[in-house]
């Protein structure tokens, strides 16, 4: 591919920010804090009806063209990687920013497309029927999604080779065997437990404003009832924790205190270091909350579905402005840096950041009044909320460059 393509997913520093850093990050918490404040005195009620809500739509999906679709996609990506040309070749960009970076606006928009379109879940519906099948463990969870998504973090942010042909080809060759083979073995159910990019569109999936009501009908629905249908999903929280995680260790090698680029070893230890803090954070807070939760709610996953709307609002943080330029590679172009002005860039990564705590307060407020023991209601909250700005905050220094 072209030596050019640049993994740092947020172009710019903290000259390009429209306003001061310390009035951007002023502004995030207030957003985040008034946010809650006026939820307090307004919302004093549970309102989100999960996967009760919605109004029924008639809208036909094409099933069979999906899969068709995905699958011609993945043979002409590995035909495009392994025998393209070594100079100028598409397959990264398309790997990166068209798949990778493309799941999110896709999820988004028109719900878990990708579990119908996942060629790797046709190709083992197929090897299926030759090989004998046993059953996912239960205890596995959804660790074997965490390994498998870890392992593209790690290649994407830590490796130190993430822009080479050969390893992007070897990766996605790899990994398509490993998850063809477990799904042929464990069952279609092993696709969504142990496909870490499934997953992902899954949990984004959440926030669509399509998807299935408890009778099976497809229907419009308040994005955040969608989200509170992720509360179903065991093993949730570790997978957005390192998603979460992942995210602030690539604005963390952006920073001029990072000098030990193209080092694995540095890379693998930070990304994991990262992620342990990022998490550490959450554990802490809950803790902290754990007192005021009524008998039977399980602390640690009650509240992690809320944290998939910072999840998307660091996700467009850190890859728009990667996205709009390196994705020009796909087709074969040259990068045009004037697409975007360094204003508007910094304007979209500090909004998406401050939109996506703001979901979560909200989300995390309605989840709260159910699992909070009566009397606590607010008191129960502040952890949380002291945790989310704490996010917000980090994000947007992140995301600043300094």
């Amino acid at each position: 591919m072209s030596p050019g393509l640049v993994l740092a997913h947020g172009l710019g520093g903290r000259s390009d920010l429209p306003v001061p850093l310390w009035l951007a990050l002023n502004a995030g918490a207030a957003a985040v804090l008034v946010s809650f404040v006026a939820l307090t005195v307004l919302w004093r009620t549970p309102r989100l009806r999960g996967s009760a809500g919605g109004r029924p739509v008639r809208l036909w999906v094409p099933r069979a063209g999906l899969k068709a679709l995905g699958l011609v996609l993945l043979l002409g990506f590995l035909g495009v990687a392994w025998f393209g040309p070594a100079a100028h070749n598409p397959a990264p960009a398309w790997f990166y920013v068209w798949f990778w970076v493309g799941l999110v606006p896709v999820s988004l928009l028109f719900g878990p497309v990708w579990r119908l379109a996942n060629p790797l879940r046709t190709l083992a519906s197929w090897l299926g029927r030759v090989v004998p099948s046993r059953e996912l463990p239960e205890r596995w969870g959804r660790w074997p999604a965490v390994v498998s998504l870890f392992a593209f973090l790690w290649l994407e942010l830590a490796s130190g080779f993430s822009d080479s042909l050969l390893a992007v080809a070897v990766f996605v060759t790899a990994y398509s065997v490993v998850q063809v083979i477990a799904g042929a073995v464990c069952g279609p159910g092993w696709f969504d437990r142990g496909d870490g990019f499934e997953l992902y569109s899954t949990l984004i999936a959440g926030l669509a404003p399509w998807g299935r009501r408890d009778d099976g009908r497809l229907v419009l629905r308040n994005p955040l009832d969608g989200l509170t249908t992720l509360r179903a999903l065991p093993g949730l929280t570790p997978f957005v924790l390192l998603v979460l995680g992942s995210t602030v260790f690539d604005g963390l090698t952006r920073l001029p205190v990072w000098t030990f680029t193209g080092s694995i070893a540095a890379g693998t230890l930070g990304l994991l270091g990262a992620v342990a803090l990022t998490a550490g954070a959450y554990v802490g807070a809950i803790a902290l909350t754990r007192p005021y939760l009524r008998r039977g709610v399980h602390p640690f996953d009650s509240l992690a579905h809320t944290l998939v709307p910072i999840m998307v609002g660091y996700t467009v943080a850190h890859y728009f402005s990667f996205a709009v330029f390196e994705g020009q590679r796909g087709w074969g172009a040259s990068v045009d840096y004037t697409v975007l002005s360094a204003g508007v860039i910094a304007a979209v990564q500090i909004g998406g950041i401050v939109l996506g705590h703001v979901l979560a307060v909200t989300s995390a407020h309605d989840q709260s009044l159910r699992d909070l023991r009566k009397g606590y209601e607010r008191v129960g909250q502040y952890p949380v909320l002291a945790l989310m700005v704490g996010y917000t905050a980090v994000g947007i220094a992140l995301v600043s460059g300094v």
